[in-house]
């Protein structure tokens, strides 16, 4: 990056960090929101918990197989081509995704839905990484991380409402349409980065890059795989669990979900300028996995007492909690693995993640119908605990 960040410069770069949000935010919503028709499909249209979830996790499992492609194509041709055309494809799939009957074509849809929308992620982090200097990616990181607890918080107010109304066809294609015309507008107004972090010279192979050099990558690879486990839990099914523990409606339960994701969406933002002020990513990492245990065990009591309100209050810290780390580790990936591994490792940390992800909603769909939601919350906590000592003590990329 140039050593001055000069005003014209500056007004782009905030210019791309607001569209690459309102892509991903717009790619979130369409690949969250069928986690938002578990009660419609579970209580009115009677299919097992379990099968609900893995509807629900169809456009997560097909990010799985395209993160690393998307980050790789970023990388030869460049972020806008690969934004705006991945999301055009993501808009296009979501409608057939709407008016398609049975499982088995509803699921596929939702599939290639979720692998057209994995181009915004795996290009829109590069693309912010390009445009901002070290000590302003940590914000400017964080504030494009606020599109994924937005896109949920949009998704929880209004699919549930949407669903009631007009059923799968109501809840997806406002949405596409959204996506259709926000690809049209990265198309003409997004730039690719004029420069991106300096290319560190790599003693490995070109075939495994910064990978050979130490296990950094690996373990914050690693460490967020778990992290990640209690967001998408807790956003997954947060709407259900008020709905059958506590009898609230579907509306009051979504409100929740959504204050709590943009509370989150706050914290991301914080989090991001945090890590700018301390000059380290992983430092903050340990600590939002030590906080992650004590509040996720908060849902506990909550749900055994039957306690509405502390379970919401500890609903919101716990999630807005859960998902603080992504940017600041976007960012410890991205400035390890040096310009010419941006996009690829990027991809293989999303593509954990969202391995992860897609796991989630079928697996606890099990665990909650079988063992209830006290050994549910037990299995998160446990989570981040597991991911602190995976956490390296010190960041890779000296911040200057």
């Amino acid at each position: 990056m140039t050593k001055s960040f000069d005003d014209f410069q500056a007004g782009v770069a905030w210019r791309i960090l607001l569209l690459a949000t309102l892509a991903h935010a717009a790619a979130t919503v369409l690949v969250v929101g069928p986690a938002f028709l578990i009660p419609l499909w579970h209580l009115e249209d009677d299919i097992p918990l379990g099968l609900a979830g893995l509807l629900s996790a169809a456009p997560t499992i097909g990010m799985v197989g395209t993160l690393v492609g998307w980050g790789a194509l970023a990388d030869r041709v460049g972020e806008r081509a690969v934004i705006s055309s991945g999301l055009g494809l993501t808009s296009a799939v979501a409608v057939v995704a709407s008016v398609v009957s049975g499982l088995g074509p509803l699921f596929i849809s939702l599939l290639l839905c979720g692998a057209a929308s994995a181009s915004v992620i795996a290009a829109s982090g590069r693309v912010v990484v390009g445009w901002f200097p070290p000590r302003r990616r940590g914000l400017a990181m964080g504030i494009r991380q606020t599109a994924q607890p937005l896109g949920v918080a949009v998704a929880a107010v209004t699919v549930p409402v949407l669903s009631e109304r007009g059923g799968v066809p109501a809840a997806l294609l406002p949405f596409a349409a959204a996506a259709a015309l926000l690809s049209i507008a990265c198309a003409f107004w997004l730039k690719n980065p004029a420069v991106t972090i300096p290319e560190r010279p790599q003693k490995a192979p070109a075939r495994f890059g910064p990978y050979r050099s130490d296990r950094f990558l690996v373990r914050i690879h690693l460490a967020s795989i778990l992290l990640v486990i209690p967001q998408i839990a807790l956003s997954t099914f947060g709407v259900l669990w008020f709905i059958t523990a506590f009898g609230w409606s579907p509306v009051a339960a979504g409100f929740i979900v959504a204050v709590a994701q943009l509370v989150g969406a706050i914290g991301r933002a914080l989090v991001g300028h945090a890590s700018d002020a301390m000059g380290s990513r992983v430092r903050i990492l340990r600590w939002i996995a030590l906080c992650g245990v004590l509040v996720l065990l908060m849902l506990i009591p909550a749900d055994v007492a039957g306690l509405a309100g502390l379970a919401a209050i500890s609903f919101v810290i716990a999630s807005a909690i859960s998902v603080a780390d992504n940017g600041i580790a976007t960012i410890a990936v991205a400035e390890a693995a040096g310009s010419g591994w941006t996009g690829r490792s990027v991809g293989i940390q999303n593509t954990g993640q969202y391995a992860a992800a897609a796991a989630v909603a079928p697996a606890f769909g099990y665990v909650i119908a079988n063992y209830g939601y006290p050994i549910s919350f037990i299995i998160l906590a446990a989570t981040p605990l597991l991911a602190f000592p995976l956490i390296p003590q010190r960041d890779k990329f000296d911040l200057g």
